[in-house]
């Protein structure tokens, strides 16, 4: 394995699980402690409407995936507050619109859909610099924005209904949470596919649960086990000459049970972050 980080992809390999890492790991804790995932899933399997659209106008389809599933972000979190329509169906409405929509752009577009089954079921070997310089932009975007937003996230997470009585545009809050949620989604699909971004997106949060009550830590943590998935994974799937995407699940899984076998009972939700919500008047 030493011999081959001379390689450039990688490399490039390497940079784009670290990059992954960060997004997940941040993105990933609200997921689980808002209980997320659900619709999370949703926007990752709309994006790919975004990927057939890339291919069908010849463009990175990255930039497509990135486009639909802040579409989809946007619209999830409009509908499920403003609608009588539950949340479900409209997540597996949006989920197979998305999905039919990536049918439909591939099957116009002339010619074979080159790197298909890596945006499908990812492929972090085949990263181009140019993507790493997106995740890159995507990260520092993420950043800034919990950054600015943190207390109203938190609040958000653990007491909206408190919070919308005090005052806080918590519709408002909840589609940029979702928009954040469809940023590190499009990130994720060049490591791990559209199928297993949601895996990706939450077995590090929940790993990091199990060993704090805090909210700023468990990002932390999570972050550090999504940097040792993604490199573990990819080691792995070197040694073993597996589909990297696949093994950095499974080793993700893997961890994931034997830390649940010695950690016992679940730990219970964060508390000590739970300064309540700020109102801005």
């Amino acid at each position: 394995m030493i011999e081959a980080l001379g390689y450039g992809f990688i490399q490039n390999a390497i940079w784009a699980g670290l990059l992954a890492a960060i997004g997940c790991g941040i993105i990933g804790s609200y997921v689980v402690v808002k209980k997320l995932a659900s619709i999370s899933g949703g926007i990752a399997h709309a994006s790919f409407g975004g990927i057939g659209l890339g291919y069908l106008l010849g463009i990175n389809p990255v930039l497509g995936a990135l486009a639909f599933s802040l579409l989809a972000a946007a619209s999830m979190g409009t509908l499920t507050r403003r609608s009588r329509i539950s949340e479900d169906t409209i997540i597996g409405m949006l989920w197979a619109l998305g999905m039919a929509l990536g049918i439909i752009f591939i099957g116009l577009t002339p010619g074979y859909a080159p790197d298909l089954f890596s945006y499908l079921f990812g492929n972090i070997l085949t990263v181009p610099s140019s993507d790493l310089v997106l995740m890159l932009v995507l990260d520092a975007l993420i950043i800034g924005v919990v950054w600015f937003f943190y207390k109203e996230f938190l609040g958000v997470s653990f007491d909206e209904e408190f919070c919308r009585v005090s005052g806080m545009p918590t519709g408002l809050l909840y589609v940029i949470m979702l928009g954040l949620i469809a940023l590190t989604v499009v990130m994720l699909i060049r490591v791990v596919g559209i199928i297993l971004v949601i895996a990706l997106l939450t077995i590090p949060a929940a790993v990091a649960r199990r060993f704090t009550d805090s909210l700023l830590k468990m990002m932390g943590l999570s972050i550090g086990f999504g940097v040792v998935f993604c490199l573990g994974g990819l080691w792995l799937s070197y040694i073993l000459d597996f589909a990297s995407g696949a093994t950095i699940i499974l080793f993700s899984v893997a961890v994931f049970l034997a830390v649940l076998a010695f950690k016992g009972k679940k730990k219970q939700e964060p508390a000590s972050d739970k300064t309540g919500c700020i109102n801005h008047e």
